[in-house]
């Protein structure tokens, strides 16, 4: 890899004129990936990609007027020191307000790229040229957030963080909290059924096992292929069907672990503690998510669980 400090002045305006491309690529990105759901954050980024691509037109200008019409290929990760970009796919799913601070992020490394710039070129022409785009890369994170208070005022940025809750809620929440509730409730009667019937930890902790991995796979089956997710805006099947899985092994798993201790009164006691948590925990995400009153939920979960708990206490016992 190259040192910066080692490039000459044509290379150093090959690399600008490179980091201004992909800029202006990753702006369109983003506009592109968000012009459904976030349609006025969307037009941001547009106009920012159309300033970069401008950057992009001067830097040509002055490259070609002092070296010609060939321009070499260098880019970021072929520099020393310099962090390649994240492409636009690798943050869409990370929400809106991440993608906002990323990109505040380029605009600054890029306004400290144009100053190391300057003052490595011996060319007064090139020198004020990357001058003044350090200046440009500066303010334009104060021009997007003026941009952003024009275009996309408050009212506006509070209903796309509403949108981007929502889907948030049903595409992960949603099934993520119905695998849970399931994986911590159906399991409770086999596991405490097979733990009074033998009062051997490990047997409890087989028959666990197995219903928390069962339950994931059949759970997380029929939750991919419940719908596809376009109309009613639930996201991806395998996405959605691997959270809800995944939490319906999560929750079996939870209250199946401790009977791996050896002593069975410890491992009863420590699962049942176990199984108290699990149960708060729904009961704080649906009101936390899902706007169901903290009183309201705990009766309803731990209800549901001692019910299914008391079978399996009367069934283990009667063997």
């Amino acid at each position: 890899m190259r040192k910066f400090s080692d490039l000459s002045d044509q290379e150093i305006l090959a690399l600008a004129i490179s980091n201004e491309e992909e800029d202006s690529r990753i702006y369109a990105d983003f506009a592109h990936a968000l012009a459904e759901n976030y349609p006025d954050s969307a037009s941001i980024f547009s106009g920012m990609s159309a300033e970069e691509d401008e950057h992009r037109r001067d830097l040509i200008d002055a490259y070609t007027a002092r070296f010609g019409s060939h321009i070499p290929l260098i880019r970021r990760q072929d520099i020393r020191g310099y962090i390649p970009r994240k492409a636009a796919w690798e943050l869409r799913t990370r929400g809106i307000e991440t993608i906002r601070g990323y990109v505040s992020e380029i605009e600054a490394d890029a306004a400290r790229f144009y100053r190391e710039a300057a003052q490595r070129t011996t060319d007064a022409a090139t020198r004020r040229l990357l001058g003044d785009l350090a200046q440009a890369e500066d303010t334009h994170v104060g021009v997007a957030r003026e941009i952003e208070e024009q275009r996309l005022p408050l009212e506006k940025r509070d209903a796309e963080d509403q949108q981007a809750r929502r889907r948030f809620v049903l595409q992960i929440v949603q099934p993520g909290l119905v695998g849970l509730m399931d994986g911590s409730v159906s399991t409770l009667a086999p596991v405490f059924a097979a733990a009074l019937a033998t009062h051997a930890p490990r047997n409890a902790f087989l028959v666990g096992l197995a219903a928390s991995l069962g339950a994931g796979i059949s759970m997380g089956f029929a939750e991919a292929l419940s719908d596809d997710g376009k109309l009613s805006g639930r996201g991806a099947p395998l996405l959605r069907g691997l959270v809800c899985g995944a939490m319906t092994t999560l929750g079996g798993i939870g209250h199946t672990l401790p009977f791996l201790i050896g002593n069975f009164a410890t491992a009863m006691a420590v699962a049942m503690g176990v199984v108290v948590v699990e149960l708060i925990a729904i009961a704080w995400i649906r009101w936390k998510y899902q706007e169901t009153p903290f009183g309201s939920a705990i009766v309803q979960i731990i209800f549901g669980g001692l019910l299914v708990f008391i079978t399996g206490v009367l069934i283990g016992s009667a063997g």
